[in-house]
């Protein structure tokens, strides 16, 4: 098995390197194989895993879900939240590495590398998925911009940011709770008012407010540096978290109107009862 293995990761280096050589990827070959890797484990949970245990451990509310379209969307949610407990610990892992720290352009750890591979392979998954199902134009636009923005750093470049950036994942486990919430019939409950704020608070503190303070960190680097990076990737990146800070706002607000709404709708529901 082992033998077996080492030739796939082997054959998986070789295909990419045509491709790494012709896009200044250096580092890519290395990890290609974690990239792949990552987008057919997260395949698997969305095609096999997600509907087995979804359906063993919540027979009812799953089992609830009429359409194809919306036992779709639950177990891209149980993917996206199988992404978040993955990369979280190791995006935590990877903010005080000496060569990163030493050089936030250049510098390069392999554990990075990692981190990188497994978050381009989820992202590869997301696009394409959103794509295949027809998503929300936002959806399809982020997972696009993420996988193209995070594949650039295996040149190295800009490595340092990358674990700084992907703890906005901290916000999705909530993000999918309350998801899950609905679908289970607990809308406007008290857990789910609960989950709720922890997902306002965990979403502003680490996208909007710690995500606007690496954003500049972010730009102030590259304006430093700019006589050593290109043109194009000084625009490819500015323009990048532009977009993704944008999005950001966009799905902030939507989530205040939502939970604002579920709990307006709980408590005449209440009153009702009363």
């Amino acid at each position: 098995m082992a033998d077996t293995l080492d030739v796939v990761r082997l054959l998986l280096e070789d295909v990419s390197r045509p491709l790494a050589h012709g896009l200044g990827l250096t580092k890519l070959p290395a990890h290609f194989p974690i990239l792949v890797g990552s987008a057919v484990f997260f395949w698997a949970v969305h095609i096999a895993v997600a509907p087995a245990l979804s359906s063993a451990f919540f027979p009812g509310s799953y089992g609830r879900l009429k359409t194809a379209r919306d036992r779709n969307n639950w177990n891209i949610r149980v993917v996206s939240l199988v992404h978040a407990l993955v990369i979280i610990p190791l995006a935590l892992r990877s903010l005080d590495f000496p060569a990163l720290n030493a050089d936030r352009v250049f510098g390069w750890d392999p554990r990075v590398g990692t981190l990188t591979g497994i978050a381009c392979g989820y992202f590869l998954w997301d696009t394409l998925e959103s794509v295949i199902h027809l998503s929300e134009i936002g959806f399809v636009v982020h997972g696009l911009a993420c996988f193209f923005i995070f594949s650039l750093s295996f040149k190295p470049f800009i490595a340092y940011y990358v674990p700084r950036f992907l703890l906005w994942e901290l916000s999705t486990p909530f993000l999918n709770i309350h998801w899950f919430l609905d679908k289970m019939g607990r809308t406007g409950s008290t857990l789910q008012l609960i989950n709720g704020l922890c997902l306002l608070g965990t979403f502003a503190g680490v996208r909007l407010v710690y995500g606007s303070i690496q954003s500049y960190a972010f730009y102030q680097t590259l304006f430093v540096n700019k006589d050593d990076i290109a043109f194009i990737m000084i625009l490819t990146y500015g323009v990048g978290n532009v977009i993704l800070n944008g999005l950001n706002v966009i799905w902030f607000r939507k989530m205040v109107i939502a939970l604002r709404k579920r709990m307006e709708s709980s408590a005449k529901a209440s009153e009702k009862r009363e």
